[in-house]
């Protein structure tokens, strides 16, 4: 089994891209969720086999996502697939004071890419995660922080309905790092009000295989 992750720099984990460092495999998936996540299924289900790619790129909108969509994700031919795409979106669109707070553009260029993916294999498991962030920690005036807010909940709610209509499983993180804020400061889960720690990166990974129990087989069995 393929399973391929998606993303921009929450996703990346400054992971090793060159050809060249093909041969070191201590810095392929990063330290990300994504290192978290495969250790995990690795260890539980040496069995199975599963290959791991991330190819997540560190500043991608999802118009940058869509623009290397066949390189780094239809000719790896994945038979799973995470997304977890949209900060850099907001960002870019707070800055340029865009007044429309639908993200019909952000949703219109992420609908294409999964149809892309469906019509490869129609069997594909999708996984669209939530993008989030503490936009209070950006350091804005109010009207800047309110922009930014609105167009990430847009975004939000764009994913979702993305999830259900591509029959995708849908993980929500927003109300996980809000919920996760009452125990310790935003700061100590997201570090720059758009980046996870350590912490927070393991909040996304336990996330992710609460919510993919069924694709993965995951079980409380011993190993093996």
């Amino acid at each position: 089994m393929k399973i391929l992750f998606q993303g921009d720099s929450i996703t990346d984990g400054n992971r090793y891209k060159s050809k060249a460092s093909e041969w070191d495999k201590n810095h392929q998936i990063g330290h990300s969720y994504v290192y978290i996540v495969t250790g995990l299924l690795g260890m539980k289900h040496p069995e199975r086999r599963f290959e791991f790619f991330n190819r997540g790129i560190s500043g991608n909108t999802v118009e940058a996502l869509a623009a290397r969509w066949q390189t780094d994700t239809l000719s790896l031919q994945p038979d799973v697939l995470s997304v977890l795409i949209g900060i850099n979106d907001c960002l870019q669109a707070s800055a340029r004071r865009v007044k429309d707070l639908s993200a019909s553009a952000y949703e219109s260029e992420y609908r294409k890419i999964l149809t892309e993916c469906r019509k490869q294999n129609s069997d594909i498991k999708l996984i669209l995660m939530e993008p989030f962030a503490y936009v209070e920690q950006q350091k804005n005036n109010d009207s800047s922080v309110a922009l930014r807010k609105a167009i990430l909940q847009s975004e939000q709610k764009a994913v979702r309905r993305l999830a259900e209509e591509f029959h995708a499983v849908f993980i929500p993180l927003q109300e996980v790092f809000d919920e996760a804020a009452q125990c310790a400061e935003p700061a100590y889960w997201i570090w720059d009000g758009v980046h996870p720690t350590e912490a927070g990166h393991a909040l996304i990974a336990r996330e992710f295989l609460k919510a993919t129990s069924e694709i993965f087989g995951i079980s409380d069995s011993p190993i093996c």
